[in-house]
């Protein structure tokens, strides 16, 4: 999308935006640690039951801040077309993740954790806040959720 092109609507953002949850595979993942030691990484998820589903190993940075801040920063795309999803983080060790989550998950990215190192376990990730615009014209209605709830 060029500037020069009129803004999308709200709806047709969120529409634009669902799609990408579906056919993406990978999301930039931020968190930060205790200290608040920023830590910022491309990885694999999923769209599923109305949540990001990530799959990293508890032993490395990523993990640990996903379990023990319970929130995270996601983004798709460039700095063209924005994508943010502020959201509340549930930490689901390999044998109580939903079997459906981690069909899904396999299904798109053709890898089942389940068969790799032990350490790895899948995060849920509930968005609370959702943004998404192309270039500055679409910043005044950028918002899609907040405090969890779709406005459109």
């Amino acid at each position: 999308m060029k500037i020069t092109e009129p803004p999308r609507t709200p709806e047709q953002r969120k529409a634009d935006l669902l799609g990408r949850l579906e056919r993406e595979i990978d999301i930039w993942v931020a968190t930060a640690d205790s200290e608040g030691m920023p830590c910022l990484v491309p990885l694999s998820f999923v769209w599923h039951d109305d949540a990001v589903w990530l799959c990293t190993r508890l032993t490395n940075p990523t993990g640990r801040n996903l379990r023990d801040g319970g929130r995270t920063r996601l983004a798709l795309g460039d700095t063209r077309d924005v994508v943010l999803v502020d959201g509340e983080v549930r930490t689901y060790p390999m044998r109580e993740v939903p079997p459906a989550a981690v069909e899904a998950f396999r299904a798109k990215t053709g890898w089942d954790p389940r068969e790799d190192h032990a350490s790895y376990a899948f995060f849920r990730v509930r968005p609370r806040t959702v943004q998404a615009w192309c270039e500055v014209h679409e910043l005044p209605r950028r918002h899609l959720m907040r405090e969890g709830v779709w406005g459109v």
